[in-house]
C-alpha cells in the first residue's frame, strides 16, 4: 500500500525521535563525548535508508562517513593523506584478533569507535526495517524494554524517557490507524467521529504513562565508566579525548587522557652541540579536564625587531649558542619551535623582507609566520640565537613566600589559577611532599622527585580518560598512577599551585636522537626529532630568576646548569661556560640568498595557501560536516523525488518552448517520464501499441491521440505548428498522471 504524506511523515518524525531515545543513555552511560556528532551520522543513515537509496550508494556514504570521523578523532594526518587509511586497516586486524582471542582490555578506542559507529548504523537500519513493514508496536515494546532496563539497572534517569515514548508511540500508532480508516473510507472526519476515536486514546495513553512513572526503580548495579569513545580529537601529544591516538604535537589540550600509538614520522632535524628541548607554546589555565589559554597577546614584528620571550636577570650566567633547524614536510604548522632563552630569529627560509612577518604571543609564548597579508607560512629552514643560563642555587633558593613587590598581582593570580572544584586531596598532597621544604624551589624539586616512585609508572598505552566528573589530575595522583608526559606535567603543576607557587605548563619536544656529526661544524652534531618526541613539561617562575624549567616526566631529563657553590665554579657535570663568553653579544645576521628565498618561496605559496584552507577546515570542521550532510541529504531527496518535479519543469519548459522540433522533444521526454513512472516501452514494441497500454491503464485515449500526431510529424513530415496546442494540452495531461 502507497503511504500518504500525511503517514511518511508520521513515520519519519517518529523513527528520529526514537533514534534519540536509542542513543541519548549512552552519553548519561559511558565516557562519551560530542554525542552530536554520531547522532547528525546516524540520522544521515536513518534517511539514506528511509528514502530507499540504492544499497550501494548507502554503504559508500556510510563508510565515507566512518573514515571522516575516525580519521577526525585518532588521527593528526589530513583525511586525503592516505597514509593513515593503511595504518587504520592494520590496526582493525590486530584488534579483531584480540576481540575473537577474548583479549577485551587490548582493544584501543579506535576500534571502539569503529564499533561504535556500525552499532549506530545497526540502530538506525533496525528502526527502518520496522517502519517499513509497520510493526509498530514491536518497535515500541523494544524500545520501552530496553529504556525500562537501563532505568532499572544503570544509574541512566528513564522516568521521562518512558513516559516520553509511550507518548510518542501510541499517538502515533493511534494517529495512524485513523488516517488508515479515513482512506479506507471506513470513518469520516467527522466531530463525533474524532470524539469517539480520541477518547479512548487519550485514556490508553494516560494508563501506560502513568505505568511508567510510577513503576519501582531499584538501585543500579550495572556501570559503564570503562568504556568510553571519542570526544575530541586535539589533546596534548596528539591524544584524542576516549580515543588512541598517534603522538604528535597538537593546539587544543582542552580534554585530556586516553592512550596513545608511537609514530616516528620525522619532525625536524637540528645542528647544534648539544641535545636541547624546544618549545612550541605554553598554556597558563587548568580546567580539571586539560589545559586553554587565559588571553591572546598577538604582536606582528620583523626579523630584525624580534623580542626575546624570556629574559635572564643580570646576575644570570649564561652562554649563547645557535642551532640550525631543518623542518621535515610532514610538519603542517606555521609555528616555529625554539630552545628556551632565544634571543632572536637569525635566518628564515622563505624569507623576503617586507613580506614575512613574525607573530609573537607573549601570553603563550607562541611564535608564528606570516606572509604580510596574514597568510600562514610553514618555514623550510630557520637558525635561532638563544642562551644557555648557569643558575645559582644560592638564588634559586631566595623565594620563600609571595613579595607582592616582586610579581605584579594580576601575574600571580593568573599562574596559580585552579578550578573551584577541585578535589582538595590535591593540595593535601603536596603540603605533605613539600612538608619539610622552606622556599619554592625545594618545593618544587621535592614534587618533582616525587613522581620516581616506583608506584607511578610511565607508559603511553591503556592509560586512563577521565569522565564527566572526574578531575584529570586528580586521577592519575590517586587512582592510575599510571600516564605518560601529560599527566606527570599537569600533576605538578596543579600540585604547586595548590602552594601558591606560580607555574606554567609548557608544550614542545624534547631532544629527539642523535642522527650524525656535523659536516659543516666537527664540534656540533645533528639530531633528528620525530613526532614520537611530542612533549610536555612545567615553569615554575621565581621572582629573581624568571621562569625555570622542570621535568617531572617519569625517565626524562632536563635538568638545568646550577653553580652550587657561592665561588662560581659548577659542580654539574653540564658543560662549562667559555671565558670569552658575552652575555647578550649579538651575532651578525646571517644574509638570505635573494634567489634560493624566491625559490623556496615559489615552492610554498601553494603549500601555504593549502595550509590556510586546511586550517580553517579544521577550526569549522563540524559545519562543514553538517552543511555537507545537508547538501547530500537535499540532493539526494530531490533526485529521488524527481518523477514528482521534473514533469512541471518540462511543462514550464515547452509551454515557452519555440524550437521547431519541440513535438519531437516533449513527446520522448514523456517516453522518459513514463519510464520513471514505471511504465517503460519494451524494446520491439511499437509506439501505437504502447500507446494502447497507457490508454488503458488510465482510462484514456489521450496518449493514442498524441501519438498519431508524432507519427504524422515522424513519417509524414507535418507541420508540429499546426497542432502544437493540441498536443500540448494532451502533453500535459499525460504528464499530470504521472504523479
Amino acid at each position: 500500500m502507497i503511504k500518504s504524506n500525511f503517514t511518511l511523515f508520521l513515520l519519519y518524525t517518529y523513527g528520529c525521535l526514537l533514534l534519540l531515545d536509542w542513543v541519548r543513555p549512552i552519553e548519561q552511560l559511558t565516557t562519551t563525548y560530542h554525542m552530536k556528532i554520531f547522532m547528525f551520522y546516524m540520522l544521515i543513515v536513518f534517511t539514506l535508508s528511509f528514502f530507499k537509496v540504492k544499497k550501494i550508494l548507502q554503504w559508500l556514504i556510510n563508510l565515507f562517513l566512518v573514515l571522516v570521523f575516525v580519521n577526525r578523532f585518532h588521527y593528526d594526518l589530513g583525511f586525503f593523506q592516505f597514509k593513515w587509511i593503511f595504518i587504520f586497516i592494520s590496526h582493525i586486524v590486530e584488534n579483531m584478533i584480540w576481540l575473537v582471542t577474548g583479549q577485551l582490555n587490548e582493544l584501543t578506542y579506535e576500534f571502539k569507535t569503529f564499533l561504535f559507529l556500525l552499532f549506530l548504523s545497526i540502530i538506525a537500519y533496525s528502526i527502518n526495517f520496522f517502519l517499513n513493514r509497520n510493526w509498530l508496536f514491536y518497535l515500541l515494546l523494544l524500545t520501552v524494554i530496553y529504556i525500562s532496563i537501563l532505568d532499572s539497572f544503570t544509574a541512566y534517569e528513564a522516568k521521562f524517557a518512558i513516559v516520553r515514548t509511550v507518548l510518542l508511540a501510541f499517538t502515533i500508532m493511534g494517529l495512524l490507524t485513523f488516517d488508515n480508516l479515513m482512506a479506507k473510507g471506513r470513518v469520516h472526519y467527522y466531530s463525533e467521529y474524532v470524539k469517539k476515536w480520541m477518547i479512548p486514546l487519550v485514556s490508553i495513553i494516560t494508563l501506560f504513562v502513568l505505568i511508567g512513572t510510577l513503576a519501582p526503580k531499584p538501585s543500579p548495579i550495572w556501570s559503564f565508566q570503562n568504556w568510553s569513545f571519542p570526544g575530541s580529537k586535539q589533546d596534548a601529544n596528539g591524544v584524542s579525548g576516549g580515543g588512541t591516538k598517534s603522538v604528535g604535537y597538537d593546539t587544543d589540550d582542552s580534554i585530556l587522557g586516553g592512550p596513545v600509538k608511537s609514530n616516528e614520522d620525522p619532525v625536524f632535524q637540528y645542528e647544534s652541540n648539544q641535545r636541547t628541548y624546544w618549545k612550541m607554546e605554553t598554556k597558563d589555565t587548568y580546567t580539571g579536564r586539560g589545559w586553554v589559554d587565559s588571553a591572546s597577546t598577538q604582536r606582528p614584528m620583523k626579523k630584525e625587531d624580534f623580542v626575546k620571550l624570556n629574559s635572564y636577570s643580570d646576575a644570570i650566567e649564561t652562554k649563547i649558542e645557535t642551532a640550525k633547524i631543518t623542518i621535515d614536510d610532514n610538519y603542517q604548522y606555521n609555528y616555529i619551535m625554539y630552545p628556551e632563552g632565544i634571543n632572536k630569529v637569525v635566518n628564515i627560509l622563505p624569507y623576503e623582507s617586507g613580506i614575512n612577518v613574525f607573530k609573537v604571543d607573549t601570553t603563550i609564548d607562541r611564535i608564528s609566520y606570516f606572509k604580510k597579508d596574514s597568510i600562514p607560512v610553514i618555514p623550510a629552514k630557520l637558525e635561532v640565537e638563544y642562551e644557555i643560563p648557569r643558575y645559582k642555587l644560592e638564588d634559586l633558593i631566595k623565594t620563600v613566600k609571595l613579595d607582592s613587590n616582586l610579581i605584579n598581582a594580576v601575574f600571580y593570580q593568573n599562574y596559580t589559577q585552579l578550578p573551584a572544584n577541585l578535589p582538595k586531596r590535591i593540595g593535601e598532597l603536596a603540603q605533605q611532599i613539600t612538608k619539610e621544604k622552606t622556599n619554592w624551589y625545594d618545593k618544587a624539586k621535592a614534587i618533582e622527585n616525587y613522581f620516581d616512585k616506583e608506584e607511578y609508572k610511565y607508559t603511553q598505552k591503556n592509560v586512563a580518560f577521565p569522565g564527566p566528573n572526574v578531575d584529570y589530575v586528580d586521577q592519575f595522583l590517586f587512582d592510575t598512577k599510571t600516564g605518560y608526559c601529560n599527566n606527570f606535567s599537569s600533576s605538578m603543576a596543579v600540585m604547586l599551585r595548590t602552594l601558591g607557587i606560580p607555574t606554567r605548563w609548557v608544550k614542545g619536544f624534547t631532544g629527539g636522537n642523535f642522527a650524525n656529526n656535523s659536516k659543516e661544524d666537527s664540534s656540533k652534531q645533528i639530531y633528528e626529532v620525530t613526532v614520537n618526541n611530542a612533549h610536555s613539561w612545567v615553569e615554575v617562575f621565581l621572582p629573581n630568576q624568571g621562569w625555570v624549567a622542570f621535568e617531572p616526566t617519569k625517565g626524562f631529563s632536563n635538568e638545568p646548569i646550577i653553580n652550587t657553590s657561592s665561588d662560581n665554579s659548577s659542580t654539574t657535570e653540564q658543560q662549562e661556560l667559555p671565558t670569552n663568553a658575552i652575555k647578550n653579544k649579538p651575532k651578525p645576521d646571517l644574509e638570505v640568498a635573494g634567489e634560493e628565498s624566491k625559490k623556496i618561496e615559489k615552492t610554498n605559496v601553494f603549500s601555504s595557501l593549502w595550509n590556510k584552507i586546511k586550517l580553517s577546515i579544521k577550526s569549522d570542521w563540524k559545519k562543514m560536516i553538517l552543511y555537507l550532510g545537508l547538501i547530500i541529504s537535499i540532493v539526494g531527496i530531490i533526485y529521488l523525488n524527481r518523477r514528482k518535479w521534473l514533469k512541471y519543469y518540462f511543462m514550464y519548459i515547452y509551454r515557452f518552448s519555440k524550437k521547431e522540433n519541440r513535438l519531437e522533444s516533449a513527446y520522448l521526454t514523456l517516453l522518459r517520464q513514463l519510464a520513471r513512472y514505471g511504465l517503460k516501452r519494451n524494446e520491439n514494441e511499437t509506439l501505437r501499441t504502447y500507446a494502447k497500454y497507457i490508454d488503458s491503464l488510465f482510462t484514456t485515449n489521450e496518449m493514442t491521440e498524441l501519438t498519431t500526431y508524432y507519427e504524422q510529424y515522424l513519417y509524414q513530415q507535418a507541420s508540429q505548428e499546426e497542432h502544437w496546442e493540441k498536443c500540448l494540452k494532451l502533453w500535459k495531461s499525460l504528464m499530470k498522471r504521472t504523479i
